[in-house]
């Protein structure tokens, strides 16, 4: 069986090769409507017959009208304290400042690290808890494993962030002048941190892998999800290819060196490195492993690229993260003239590890290279700093472009896509100097 991550060509014939089984009556679609599976046979080049795209989910704010709940209110369906230094509330989400990361290392604090929530953070006691392994693509099912059982299979500890897709979102508006629909987060939907846990692969083979496999279903023990007109889409889960679940996934119960917090998957969750972070299914409690392909609405109707630029049906699902880079610095930040001022940040990209990061203090003229603190490492991010002393007061913009090893370089604009996802161009970041 394959052991290495699919390339994206091969991701696209992954998809292509799923949506011709499902047409030729190969394939389940778990929760997907037909009218929405047309739409995918559009993309994939197999039809011309779709449906109006459904929009994204209700519980998300335009983002050109979105306004944040007041930092330092609690939000709903979130456990831990979220205070106004560190979070921006947004909806059902916590956005971490990315200001309040100077100084703290190269790992996210767990107490610093961003909530992506669908619904709310559901409290589960490790001790009754359980994962449980079944589908076609077991030699013998259903197989259970307590977290105990988890905890006596080998060990793997790998460091990688977790980052929502929509991370960036609101640069599409503010930036671009260009509406989308989803979570107005700024750069702070992200967060690298050291984690703990099974490979996936072995849990897997322990089940009784078969050589008809092809996909594997984790799903979350979070409430079932409801859009506003009511339909209910059922537990939190998206399908991972059998080579990226054999590749470097894992089954991680430990961060930081701490049991997971409850907020970010508590007990066990799944980790997919260099992923868009809807993957990454927390407080996972069954995972379908099938001889079939198989679909979610969260790799059909959401985390897919839609708009004029791209098939009238959307892309193929989201796989890796892109290319960004932010500064360590509150926006519109106030900094005295005349001062020697050493500015920091972090570059990260899911496809390469990042290599080079260049810095301009005057809104583009002028560019010089960043000082890097960490090696490239295409799960994780590189801090960065250069300095300046800006001489005369004024308004100026600070601009960050990272390069990674695949020779990929933030672009000045992202094609727009209505969902707002992947924003990857170089964001502008105002400062007050006086």
């Amino acid at each position: 069986m394959p052991q290495s991550s699919p390339t994206p060509d091969s991701e696209s014939a992954y998809d292509r090769r799923r949506l011709r089984q499902w047409l030729a009556g190969d394939a389940r679609a778990d929760g997907v409507a037909r009218r929405d599976m047309l739409r995918l046979l559009a993309a994939a080049g197999l039809t011309t017959a779709v449906s109006t795209a459904f929009g994204a989910p209700a519980a998300a704010a335009t983002a050109a009208n979105a306004t944040s709940v007041s930092p330092s209110a609690t939000v709903p369906g979130i456990v831990k304290p979220l205070p106004d230094e560190w979070f921006t509330a947004r909806g059902t989400n916590a956005e971490t400042r990315f200001a309040s990361l100077a100084g703290t290392g190269y790992h996210t604090p767990n107490d610093h690290f961003f909530v992506r929530n669908h619904t709310s953070t559901p409290v589960l006691d490790a001790k009754a808890w359980s994962l449980t392994l079944w589908g076609d693509g077991l030699a013998r099912e259903p197989v259970e494993f307590t977290l105990a059982d988890l905890k006596r299979l080998p060990a793997t500890t790998r460091t990688a962030f977790v980052e929502c897709a929509g991370n960036g979102r609101s640069f599409f508006t503010t930036q671009q002048g260009q509406p989308v629909s989803g979570t107005a987060w700024t750069l702070g939907a992200i967060g690298t941190a050291r984690w703990k846990g099974v490979r996936l692969a072995e849990v897997l083979r322990r089940a009784g892998l078969t050589d008809r496999a092809v996909d594997v279903l984790p799903r979350g023990l979070d409430a079932e999800y409801v859009t506003a007109d009511g339909t209910n889409l059922g537990h939190v889960r998206r399908p991972l290819p059998l080579s990226k679940a054999l590749d470097d996934v894992l089954l991680a119960y430990e961060m930081n060196g701490e049991p997971l917090p409850v907020d970010h998957g508590h007990p066990v969750r799944v980790l997919v490195p260099s992923w868009v972070g809807i993957a990454s299914i927390k407080w996972v409690g069954d995972i379908e492993v099938s001889a079939q392909p198989l679909y979610s609405p969260w790799n059909t109707d959401f985390y897919r690229l839609f708009g004029a630029a791209y098939p009238e049906g959307g892309s193929v699902p989201l796989t890796r993260q892109t290319l960004k880079s932010a500064f360590e610095l509150a926006w519109n930040a106030s900094l005295p003239a005349g001062t020697d001022h050493r500015l920091t940040g972090r570059s990260w990209s899911g496809a390469g590890g990042v290599r080079r990061v260049d810095v301009s203090t005057d809104g583009g003229t002028n560019w010089r290279r960043a000082r890097l603190y960490d090696a490239p490492s295409r799960a994780g991010w590189v801090r960065w700093s250069t300095d300046w002393r800006p001489k005369t007061p004024g308004t100026y913009t600070l601009l960050a472009r990272a390069t990674d090893t695949t020779g990929r370089t933030q672009p000045e604009t992202t094609v727009l896509n209505t969902q707002g996802y992947l924003f990857d161009a170089v964001v502008r970041h105002p400062v007050q100097v006086s």
